[in-house]
């Protein structure tokens, strides 16, 4: 495993959460759980998120060694969530479902339930090539 990060790794990070982002923000029952979903299950479903992303790429991206990789491996797990939470966004603004201005705490929570989903796409197609 590569300490570095590259373009193609961003683009597969992205790619990855764009193939469950798009579906799932389509869903008129993501938006309504999102304004009923209650903040203590909502910090719940982000650290879920962030707990499987940790997981996953400690499995699979880092080969359960992250002893003397510890930055990268953080950087990594935050960068995914970051660039999913910003591809859910988008694709939450091209349906005019992202209430930015008017409900930003609807928004807010619409974009962390379809991220957690998403950024498990996101680092499942990001270890694709690191084998």
């Amino acid at each position: 495993m590569k300490l570095s990060l590259n373009g193609e790794d961003i683009a597969q990070i992205i790619i990855g959460a764009s193939v469950l982002a798009v579906p799932i923000s389509f869903s008129e029952e993501a938006w309504t759980s999102a304004i009923n979903l209650p903040l203590p299950n909502l910090f719940l479903v982000f650290l879920l998120s962030i707990g499987f992303l940790a997981l996953y790429a400690y499995q699979s991206l880092f080969q359960a060694s992250i002893k003397y990789r510890m930055f990268i491996f953080i950087f990594r797990v935050v960068l995914a969530y970051l660039l999913t939470a910003i591809v859910v966004g988008v694709v939450l603004l091209a349906l005019d479902k992202l209430p930015l201005l008017t409900e930003p705490i609807v928004a807010i929570k619409r974009i962390i339930l379809v991220a957690m989903p998403a950024s498990m796409g996101a680092i499942v197609v990001d270890s694709f090539d690191k084998e």
